[in-house]
């Protein structure tokens, strides 16, 4: 009800976030009313990628990867990189879901964006770094990941440096 009553973006999207973290059978249609509202502003359409982001539901990892390849996210812009990957890591409950999933596309992510933008890449890297704070299992998975960046062909200096300070501690 309130999304429907919002009458303003910044109502409406206060009330896709709460929908967007439940059960509620409102939620998908309301992305769409929202996407397609908002589709032609960059940075609401950016709100609208980190609401998923950082939904907290066992199947948001999932629906990260997914619209990782929807039409109007591309790792060539920052903003939306930070939107969806940022976001993601910082989720968590989805970030860190015990099969190392979160870590896993992360890092795929951080890769890719590497080649692209090192300096935006570089600054996405802390949630990997953050293995110290976590059990033995999810800080195995996080410094595996790390590894796999830093042993990356053609990795930035940037990334690299991040990468192995977040190794070293």
């Amino acid at each position: 009800a309130q999304f429907e009553a919002a009458d303003n973006m910044t109502d409406r999207q206060s009330a896709l976030t709460t929908l967007v973290g439940g059960e509620a059978p409102q939620r998908e249609p309301a992305l769409d009313i929202f996407y397609n509202r908002y589709s032609d502003n960059a940075l609401v359409l950016d709100k609208w990628f980190s609401v998923q982001a950082m939904a907290p539901r066992d199947d948001t990892g999932a629906a990260v990867e997914a619209l990782s390849r929807h039409r109007d996210f591309t790792l060539s812009n920052p903003n939306r990189a930070r939107a969806l990957i940022g976001a993601f890591g910082v989720n968590q409950r989805a970030f860190n879901a015990a099969s190392g999933a979160g870590y896993r596309f992360l890092a795929d992510q951080l890769i890719a964006l590497d080649k692209l933008n090192p300096q935006t890449a570089a600054k996405l890297i802390p949630p990997l770094g953050r293995w110290r704070r976590f059990d033995s299992v999810r800080a195995g998975l996080m410094r595996a990941e790390l590894e796999r960046i830093v042993a990356t062909p053609g990795l930035s200096k940037d990334m690299f440096e991040q990468a192995s300070r977040s190794l070293e501690g």
